[in-house]
Formats: structure tokens, sequence, C-alpha cells
């Protein structure tokens, strides 16, 4: 399973990649391999302006719906899309092609309270 070093990440298994001032967020390795077959990803247009650990989305797999949590505030500049054709990104390459939403971050700090790639192994176990 595959942990970047780069990435920030919350309790529910979504992870930020900061670049400048945008937080590009998708879900976790662990997280897509758990909900299996990702059929479809309902996100919010862009503008969105969304709080730190609120439901921005659902991602749904063959079996199961999860709600998506945002792990930063601000406002969503930009929706993945592609996602609407080809939702099988997230399971292919979850922090690359699988991004979700890019977020305008309203308070960088919020980054640091978010776990380090140690701490995310810890909570899932590896």
């Amino acid at each position: 399973m595959n942990f970047p070093e780069n990435l920030r990440y919350t309790k529910e298994h979504e992870w930020v990649r900061v670049e400048g001032t945008i937080g590009v967020v998708g879900i976790t390795d662990h997280a897509q391999s758990e909900l299996g077959d990702i059929v479809y990803v309902d996100i919010p247009d862009a503008s969105a302006e969304i709080k730190e650990g609120d439901t921005f989305g659902t991602i749904e797999a063959v079996k199961t719906v999860a709600d998506l949590f945002a792990p930063v505030s601000g406002k969503i500049v930009e929706v993945h899309t592609a996602l609407n054709d080809s939702p099988e990104f997230v399971n292919n390459d979850p922090y690359n092609d699988g991004w979700i939403v890019k977020i305008e971050l309203a308070n960088p700090s919020e980054v640091d309270a978010l776990m380090d790639v140690a701490a995310y192994k810890a909570l899932i176990g590896q």
C-alpha cells in the first residue's frame, strides 16, 4: 500500500497535498482498497465554501456509499470532472489521477493539525 510522505492525512482517510495556497484533496490508498471498485464520485460544484471536518460529497462503490470529509477549510476552486466518466482513477491512482477537489486554503495552519504519514500508518495498523 502506498503512503506518500508529502501528504497530510485525516482520520476519515482523506489526504491533502499543499501546492502554494491550494490544497489538493483525495482519499487514501487504504480507503479506496476498503471501499472496493469506485463507481461514482458526487462532489459539489467549484466555488462551494467548505469547513474543515464537514462533508463535501460522497464516493460510491459497488456495495457502499461513503461521505467525503474536508481536511481543510476554504473554497473549492476546481473539481476533478474526469471522475464523472472515469471514477476508477480513484482506485488506480488515488494520489495523482484520483484527486477529487482543489481547495483554496482559508486557514493554512489547519494542515499542521492533520496526521503525517507515520501517524496515519499507526491509525490503520500499518
